[in-house]
């Protein structure tokens, strides 16, 4: 919903009914993850997508008949790679598709949600796809990161059995940043099946920290953005690190690399989606840095990604001083260094795209070779 949430958020203000589909769940080459969104608004006018184009507009007649009958549909698109074209799922994928009315009657707490997710505060919503009780399908139960003791619910799916289970397992989905479909019992008993409840977790955008302020790491920044992440530009010399020269990061930093990184750590302000860009390529910013970064001590949640940028000589002195250090091999496997994919990068902004390239093969197990030379699904689940 995030991507839809500010044409929806005007529309529940208007009071104006609206058709929210969800993707809910993929198999084989499904064009889009779960979570993403299309939104059929007051108007009848559509924003997003759930597909990228193939069965949108399937998608639109359901979103109109559930506007006007105000019953939630769980739909399934897809087939064979043979007759894919026959339905429009032309990468032969499969996905489910929830659809449900959206209006301050049926989600009065969404003006909070939205709140919540423009603050940066963590929240969850979760809705039930599948029940044997049809009355109950389109239930919500909202789950805020405030309260008393930093924890509130919002709404009911039912039952105060089912409210308890979802609340507790939601909210691991929650502190990961994940989306994903738990399943039930009728009643929310954990050793049954016949409910589903999809959970969409707004957790704030992952980080990716930016360590030397040098042209290399502006195009990192720019790409960083334009992937989603909160970037922060870090170096410890202010004469560079300017907003003016980074105008992409959404903050720059003066200050000791390694010491920067000490305490975003211990201050709980990174987690396991965090990506680590050391492109200084100078010892004295550089190895304390990576010391601290690959080391064991003190990470609740280890960062997914530490590249570090230089050429082979300089990492062979790079690893020289850390294992003067007593780092291990186990540590100093964790390190992406040389930064970066082979494409034949010369550019900063080319440089910049093999180490997204780098960042997303890491997270979804891609192997960053050519597609054209290997078989079967393009689309990797991580």
């Amino acid at each position: 919903m995030r991507e839809v949430l500010s044409e929806t958020l005007h529309w529940w203000k208007e009071g104006r009914p609206v058709a929210l589909a969800t993707v809910v769940g993929t198999w084989k080459s499904s064009p889009r993850q779960p979570g993403a969104s299309m939104l059929l608004g007051g108007d009848g006018a559509v924003v997003g997508s759930v597909s990228g184009g193939c069965v949108e507009g399937a998608v639109y007649e359901l979103a109109q008949q559930v506007v006007a009958d105000g019953v939630p549909v769980l739909q399934r698109y897809g087939v064979s790679d043979d007759d894919a074209f026959a339905v429009g799922l032309t990468c032969g994928g499969i996905l489910d598709v929830f659809v449900e009315k959206l209006d301050p009657q049926t989600f009065p707490e969404l003006g909070e949600v939205a709140e919540a997710i423009a603050t940066g505060r963590p929240v969850a919503v979760a809705t039930t796809t599948v029940h044997p009780d049809p009355a109950r399908v389109g239930q919500r139960r909202v789950l805020f990161t405030d309260g008393a003791d930093g924890q509130r619910a919002s709404g009911t799916l039912g039952s105060v059995r089912a409210d308890a289970a979802v609340t507790d397992d939601a909210r691991g989905l929650l502190a990961a940043g994940r989306n994903g479909t738990l399943r039930y019992g009728a009643d929310g008993e954990r050793l049954g099946d016949g409910m589903e409840v999809f959970v969409a977790s707004y957790a704030p955008p992952a980080r990716m920290l930016v360590f030397g302020a040098i042209d290399f790491a502006a195009a990192a920044a720019r790409m960083g953005h334009f992937l989603g992440y909160h970037v922060t530009v870090c170096d410890a010399r202010a004469v560079f690190a300017t907003p003016k020269r980074f105008p992409a990061a959404d903050e720059v930093v003066v200050a000791w690399p390694h010491q920067y990184l000490l305490a975003e750590r211990d201050a709980g302000r990174l987690d396991e989606r965090t990506v680590l860009c050391v492109l200084t390529h100078d010892a004295k910013f550089d190895v304390p840095l990576l010391e601290l970064a690959l080391g064991d001590d003190g990470w609740d949640a280890r960062p997914a990604y530490v590249g570090a940028m230089g050429s082979r000589r300089t990492h062979d002195d790079r690893e020289s001083q850390l294992r003067e250090r007593g780092m291990t091999d186990a540590q100093l496997a964790r390190l992406y260094s040389p930064i970066g994919l082979d494409l034949g990068a010369r550019t900063p902004e080319e440089t910049a795209v093999s180490i997204a390239a780098e960042i997303i093969a890491g997270r979804w197990g891609g192997g960053g070779k050519r597609l054209t030379e290997l078989e079967g699904s393009i689309h990797h689940t991580g």
